[in-house]
């Protein structure tokens, strides 16, 4: 019979609770150590932020350890995610599609400049991925980002400037691939006479 069915005694709900409670350990330390690496934090940057020391961390990522509440709270909030993360049994696919069709696409400037999402909906709020798209001769302003926030561009296709604040602006190439903090206005120009695509990855600062 599965654990899912419940027996003829009863409805099942105490087994299943049961269970749910001697795992807690195990899932709590799966999200924790999954959630820290997604964000590149060693043990003892997330010991700084959270103010949770070392050793606690590395006893609840083993499943050696069950946190407080407060405690969870407090690496909750390092790590920016609703607590709620933390003890969430259901973790996300391994694989996930994002299909052109259904992509959530920006398009602006009279449709000269287009932002395709390559992230899933439900990405971590730390960090994203975009395919951009100008016209042949298109420029494009962007404004500043918070304090800390890094930009890394990949030409896929033509040629473009980028001009970070009042620094000289640099010219790409296909290919060509740049690194900026993004925490001023910054301004991408397709140099070209044909369509020019690029990738670009968002990362924000930590909490």
């Amino acid at each position: 019979m599965s654990k899912a069915e419940p027996d003829d005694t009863g409805d099942g709900t105490n087994a299943i609770s049961d269970a749910t409670v001697r795992d807690v350990p195990v899932i709590v330390g799966s999200n924790l150590r999954r959630l820290r690496k997604a964000q590149g934090l060693s043990l003892e940057r997330l010991a700084e932020l959270s103010g949770v020391s070392r050793a606690m961390l590395g006893q609840i990522e083993t499943a050696k350890s069950v946190p407080t509440v407060s405690l969870l709270w407090r690496v909750a909030d390092a790590l920016g995610v609703p607590v709620a993360t933390l003890v969430a049994t259901e973790q996300e696919p391994s694989l996930v599609v994002l299909t052109r069709d259904r992509a959530s696409v920006l398009v602006a400037s009279g449709g000269r400049y287009s932002s395709r999402s390559l992230s899933p909906a439900n990405r971590s709020r730390g960090a994203g991925f975009f395919e951009l798209a100008f016209a042949p001769g298109h420029r494009e302003e962007f404004p500043a980002a918070d304090l800390g926030t890094r930009c890394n561009l990949v030409v896929a296709e033509g040629r473009l400037k980028v001009a970070v604040g009042r620094d000289p602006a640099v010219t790409l190439l296909q290919g060509d691939a740049v690194t900026f903090e993004a925490s001023a206005n910054y301004v991408i120009e397709n140099t070209s006479e044909s369509r020019t695509v690029v990738y670009l990855v968002v990362t924000a600062p930590l909490p």
